[in-house]
């Protein structure tokens, strides 16, 4: 038998040994390199931009109440002749509890002298922006020769205190009688009280 002239070197014949040891190896480096990756619960994500400062907050205030109507242009329903009707006095407030406050006000003619009769009237603003106040109710008529006195609106009701004459022979410049009297709404119209005549009638 004759011998080859290169002998076989001995490393590189495959023997099953060396394929055993070989794939562990790459087992041990697969493994290895799998440890080294991070957690995909526990990465870091990459860098980002901070979120904007919010701006500023516009805080939400509620709507201003309305303004209750002024008696300037108001078309009184009293007859002064070639005078002029005066207001005397005025006062504002709520006496429908419709959140729109109404103007009451006493009114008489210009006289020039003497006590003349007083009249009191609820005012109403227009629907119109631009049209004067309007007169709704009469509380007091001048038919029935009264003055006033206190005046004011409280708590959804006209009162004021009513000036008069026990007799026709007291000067139109000197009440000598007083009653003080509230109006308040009804839902239909202003009602009118007298606490002194309902204690009298009780």
């Amino acid at each position: 038998m004759q011998h080859p002239a290169v002998p076989e070197l001995a490393h590189t014949r495959a023997r099953p040994l060396h394929w055993v040891a070989t794939a562990a190896a790459v087992s041990a480096v697969v493994a290895l390199s799998g440890l080294l990756q991070p957690d995909p619960a526990t990465a870091q994500p990459a860098a980002q931009a901070a979120p904007a400062a919010p701006g500023p907050v516009e805080e939400s205030r509620p709507a201003p109440p309305p303004a209750a109507p002024g008696t300037e242009g108001a078309e009184f329903p009293l007859d002064c002749g070639p005078a002029d009707a005066v207001v005397q006095d005025e006062a504002e407030g709520d006496l429908d509890g419709d959140r729109t406050p109404e103007t009451v006000a006493v009114v008489h003619c210009d006289a020039g002298s003497g006590t003349p009769p007083r009249a009191v009237y609820v005012l109403t603003a227009g629907h119109d922006p631009e049209a004067p106040p309007r007169v709704v109710a009469t509380l007091l008529d001048p038919l029935e020769q009264r003055s006033i006195g206190a005046f004011a609106v409280r708590d959804g009701a006209v009162r004021a205190t009513l000036l008069g004459y026990s007799s026709i022979d007291i000067p139109r410049c000197c009440p000598d009688t007083e009653e003080d009297v509230t109006w308040r709404w009804s839902g239909k119209a202003f009602l009118r009280s007298d606490p002194a005549r309902s204690a009298a009638g009780a």
